[in-house]
């Protein structure tokens, strides 16, 4: 099986914080964030109309790259006649919030519920880039299933407590 790719348009959007309540005597736990849903909706949207005729969920471990491409402050431009023109001092990569994990956090829900794999537990190898968009923001989700004989690993001699390694 090769890696399936995924292009969702919108704005990322992180999974943080829930709010339970109780209904009918049973808790029900929604998002903090009203920006969370529509961001789920897009991904797992793009999901489907990526998803190959006849799918069926991976069933074994996955790696899962994710590339969020996030809108730029207005102070990355200039002022004035150059308010359209990108400062040279301007970062490519977004080093502020939204977390990358929480990010992360909703794309893997979102691939869950549009049958990608079984269970986002599956993720073995999980690796999120932030940059700031040049063109339109959203996400470039890249999900390979990790298939076939594992990799030898050699063993190394466990390390001592004198030596300070205790990993």
């Amino acid at each position: 099986m090769t890696t399936l790719t995924i292009h969702a348009v919108g704005t990322p959007a992180p999974a943080g914080s829930k709010r339970a309540f109780v209904v009918n005597g049973r808790a029900r736990m929604v998002e903090s964030s009203s920006k969370v849903r529509p961001w789920w909706q897009a991904v797992a949207g793009a999901t489907q109309e990526a998803l190959p005729d006849g799918w069926t969920p991976i069933a074994g471990p996955v790696r899962v790259s994710i590339e969020f491409f996030l809108a730029r402050p207005r102070y990355h431009y200039g002022t004035g006649k150059n308010a359209s023109r990108l400062k040279p001092t301007a970062p490519s990569y977004a080093d502020k919030k939204p977390d990358t994990d929480k990010l992360e956090r909703t794309v893997l829900d979102a691939l869950k519920a549009a049958g990608v794999y079984l269970d986002d537990c599956q993720v073995v190898d999980l690796h999120g880039v932030k940059r700031y968009a040049d063109a339109a923001t959203g996400a470039r989700i890249a999900v390979t299933p990790l298939t076939g004989p594992t990799p030898t690993v050699s063993v190394v001699e466990e390390p001592t407590r004198a030596e300070g390694v205790l990993f």
